[in-house]
Parts: structure tokens; C-alpha cells; sequence
């Protein structure tokens, strides 16, 4: 392609929003041109309103660093040099739903990683291997908006990641009639790393608020189908699960026990689920990963240190797939959480939505 899409980047300063700008930086089809902020970051430097807070292990872009960032309330402002934006803002849902809305509205898509429009029924809530069709919605959504180019699209909680693909893969051949989940989850989910949160250090926290609810309910939306005006859910697999902050910085782990319909062997879930691809891989998508999901054999794998950052942190870890005395089987899952999880999610979301023609320059 000969000129790159114009980005912005609502809600830069923080952990996801760097975690787009680092993922982004000589990507073959996006730029970076704008940031948009607090009003207390407007008018700085992008190094300068993020001073001592870069949180990731990877240094900041040199192109971002003198981007001059901008209120993201001045959404007219902010769209007018963009082609589509990011949205990682930090805001009370309704304020999220009416910016997000307010941006599709001056005919800039919408890309979300938050969870405030995850279940607006015209909305979109993708994993581009999973459910790409569901992008089809966003024609009633334009509707309803009133625009022609404008619409929003999210990506689901980062807590899903470790299981959900895989059960979407067991889903083509497999009926999964319900599933007990736990989580152990990442502080980096929280947007902290342990120099903020040290008391973290040596500990686990078992509450995370709205994560219990979204594990169980937000894979029956992606498994949903697309029922005149909205995206209606699925009705099964029931699913319950509790979830856990621990002390990591990054990768989501799950133990999970899985109930069949009809009971298949071992061997027939590992091939199935390593086998699995979907639209990113056929389309040959600049952030998709080769392998979406691997097994690994080992007893004890998969690892956060070892196995997180499997294709980039934009693949599936499981492992210790093994029958249970109550439920047919038991295994566990690992993905990274502000990666596949969060950022890269939704970087491979707009990769989709570009490919299918949603999003084109203005």
C-alpha cells in the first residue's frame, strides 16, 4: 500500500494506550499522527506528558515522542487529522459510550478496548479468528448513528483470551455443554506494573470487579449470531469462573474443566484446537499469528516467563489437557493479556475491518 492510514490514539498515556503506540510503530499499514489525553497532558510533548510513566519493557517510539497530544474532548479536533483512532480512554462507561459515539459520529471509526460498548447490540465485539462475521452489524449500527463511514467496534476482555479461542476452535466439531473457569490474572490488566502496585509483591487478591461476569457472558456474545439490528447471544455453553489478581506483570493463566456432550478423546481436542485458524490467517494480516493456538506437552507448561510471548504475544498457550474425575477434562490456558489480551487485539481488529473495507482513508 502506497500511503499509510492515519491513527490516533484516545487515551495514550496509558499502559494499553502505550502498549497500541509501541505495537504500532513501523506497522506497514498504520501511522501514528495523533494522541489525545486528559486536558492535563494537552498541549505537552508525547515525552513529556508521559514523563517517568512509561510502563512497558520496550522504549518509546522515537517518532511519537514529540507528538504534541491533545485534549480528547475535542473530538472535532482530534478526528479532523485521523483516519480512524484506538480508544483505550480512562472514563466511567456512559462518558466512554458518548465519546466513542461522538468520534463515529464525525465519520471516524472506532476501535475500543474497553468495555463500555461490549454490549451495545449493534456493536461488534470481535476475536478476528473467531467471529469476523459480526463486523457485518456495524451496516445497522451506521444506520442508527447516522453516518456513512463512522461506527464503533471493541474487542473482548483480555480475561477470555486463554480459553475462549479454544473453545471456539472444540465449538466446530464438539458440543461444550458447560465449563468451570479461574483465572489468574496479570496486574498489567489493571494497567500497573509492582513500582506502582508493590503490594502486590508476594500476594494474590481474589476480586477483580466485573471480570467474574464478562468470563462467563462475553464468549456467549462472540459464539451469538447476527439477528436482524443486533447481535444476539448465544445460549450455551454455561460457563461459571472466579478471578484472581496475581503477582505478574503480564499473562493471563486459566484452569479449566469442560463438560462434552459427547465425550472426545484427547488426542482429537489437541488437533483440533492446534489446527485451528481463521480470517487473519487466510488474509495474511500484518499482526496475526501463524499458529493461533499450540499445545504444549509438557507438565509444566505453559508458563508465564517461558510461553507469553508465543508469535509475538499475539498466540494461545495450553497445556496439562488431561480427563477429570467430575468433569470430561481439565487443562490450562495462558495468553498475553495487553497484547492478544488488549492492544494487539484490537490493532488485529482494525487490520480486519480494513481488509474488509470498513476502514479506508477519509
Amino acid at each position: 500500500m502506497s500511503e499509510k492510514l492515519r491513527v490516533g490514539i484516545l487515551g495514550g498515556t496509558g499502559m494499553v494506550g502505550q502498549r497500541f503506540i509501541s505495537l504500532l510503530e513501523n506497522h506497514p499499514w498504520f501511522e501514528v499522527t495523533a494522541i489525545a489525553a486528559s486536558p492535563r497532558s494537552a498541549g505537552k510533548t508525547y515525552e513529556e506528558a508521559i514523563g517517568e510513566r512509561w510502563k512497558l519493557d520496550v522504549p518509546m517510539p522515537e517518532g511519537v515522542k514529540k507528538i504534541i497530544v491533545q485534549d480528547v474532548s475535542k473530538v472535532e479536533e482530534v478526528a479532523s487529522g485521523v483516519d480512524f483512532v484506538f480508544s483505550a480512554v480512562d472514563m466511567t462507561k456512559e462518558e466512554i459510550k458518548a465519546i466513542e459515539e461522538a468520534y463515529a459520529r464525525t465519520e471516524t471509526p472506532v476501535v475500543s478496548n474497553n468495555s463500555a460498548h461490549r454490549w451495545t447490540p449493534d456493536v461488534p465485539m470481535v476475536i478476528p479468528e473467531v467471529n469476523p462475521q459480526h463486523t457485518a452489524i456495524i451496516d445497522s449500527q451506521r444506520k442508527r448513528l447516522g453516518t456513512t463511514r463512522g461506527f464503533v467496534a471493541v474487542k473482548p476482555n483480555c480475561s477470555i483470551q486463554s480459553y475462549a479461542p479454544i473453545f471456539s476452535a472444540w465449538k466446530q466439531e464438539f458440543e461444550i455443554t458447560r465449563a468451570v473457569v479461574t483465572t489468574y490474572q496479570a496486574i498489567s490488566g489493571a494497567g500497573k506494573t509492582f513500582r506502582e502496585w508493590p503490594e502486590m509483591i508476594g500476594n494474590i487478591i481474589p476480586y477483580i470487579g466485573g471480570e467474574e461476569e464478562k468470563s462467563e457472558k462475553e464468549p456467549l456474545r462472540i459464539w451469538g449470531s447476527i439477528q436482524g439490528d443486533e447481535i444476539v447471544p448465544a445460549t450455551s455453553p454455561i460457563i461459571t469462573s472466579q478471578c484472581i489478581r496475581v503477582p505478574v506483570l503480564n499473562g493471563h493463566t486459566a484452569a479449566v474443566f469442560v463438560d462434552f456432550k459427547e465425550k472426545p478423546s484427547k488426542e482429537d481436542l489437541i488437533r483440533v484446537a492446534t489446527s485451528f485458524s481463521g480470517e487473519p490467517q487466510r488474509l495474511g494480516l500484518p499482526s496475526a499469528p501463524k499458529q493461533f493456538i499450540r499445545y504444549l506437552e509438557e507438565d509444566n507448561r505453559p508458563q508465564v516467563l517461558l510461553d507469553v510471548n508465543f508469535e509475538n504475544g499475539m498466540g494461545i498457550n495450553f497445556g496439562r489437557l488431561r480427563e477429570d474425575t467430575i468433569f470430561d477434562y481439565k487443562f490450562v490456558g495462558l495468553s498475553h493479556n495487553t497484547i492478544r489480551g488488549a492492544a494487539g487485539g484490537g490493532v488485529l481488529c482494525a487490520e480486519l475491518l480494513k481488509a474488509q473495507g470498513y476502514i479506508n482513508s477519509k
